[in-house]
């Protein structure tokens, strides 16, 4: 399965994504705390201290600076699946003692129940709205313990114009997308998060099975 979505990430857009998001870890925190007014340091630590985590995956891992900022951290069996290969190749040039791979979210190389923690930042945005099922049902196939993850918010689906391009990228209610693809989540935490400076906000939460 190849979506329109994919290939377009996949191709030269996807390549420019690449060469603009360069940031060290430091770098990382002070954009967050630019744009939300919270670094992603401190995000992390809100919703994933006291739980034990003793391996994560992350779908839509791009160069792996979400994982990286986790490993700084202190986690370890850290995974990222990128349906780019570029990024892939990027980020094995930039990290270490992380695993990474080339893959769809609608099919992960991994079997049922493997992962503690199953995340996404910035990734579910730009998946069609007709294909979150099958996505989220993959990561819920593959999570053993949570589903966490860092998205646009809209109570309602909202296509958003990316960079001139139509149709790549949706705002939407995921919390409640989460619990109607996979009844069986409980939802555990849920944070709004408003940009600085502007009346909209993205949505950062953490679901148990």
């Amino acid at each position: 399965m190849q979506t329109q979505q994919q290939k377009f990430w996949s191709g030269s857009f996807g390549k420019g994504y690449n060469d603009r998001n360069t940031y060290t870890l430091k770098g990382f925190d002070q954009f967050y705390k630019k744009t939300w007014g919270v670094t992603r340091s401190a995000l992390n630590r809100n919703f994933l201290k006291g739980l034990k985590i003793d391996n994560t995956l992350e779908v839509g891992a791009n160069i792996g600076l979400q994982l990286r900022h986790l490993q700084s951290q202190g986690y370890t069996n850290l995974y990222g699946l990128e349906v780019q290969w570029d990024a892939v190749e990027r980020a094995k040039k930039i990290t270490q003692h992380i695993s990474l791979v080339q893959g769809s979210a609608f099919d992960l190389p991994f079997k049922d129940k493997y992962f503690d923690l199953v995340f996404t930042s910035g990734v579910l945005i730009h998946i069609h709205p007709k294909d979150h099922k099958k996505a989220m049902r993959e990561m819920y196939r593959v999570s053993k313990k949570y589903i966490w993850g860092f998205e646009y918010f809209s109570e309602h689906t909202q296509e958003i114009p990316y960079r001139g391009n139509r149709n790549v990228l949706w705002k939407n209610n995921f919390p409640q997308l989460w619990k109607k693809n996979c009844p069986g989540l409980k939802l555990v935490k849920v944070k709004k998060v408003k940009y600085v400076g502007q009346d909209i906000e993205d949505v950062m939460y953490l679901f148990k099975k």
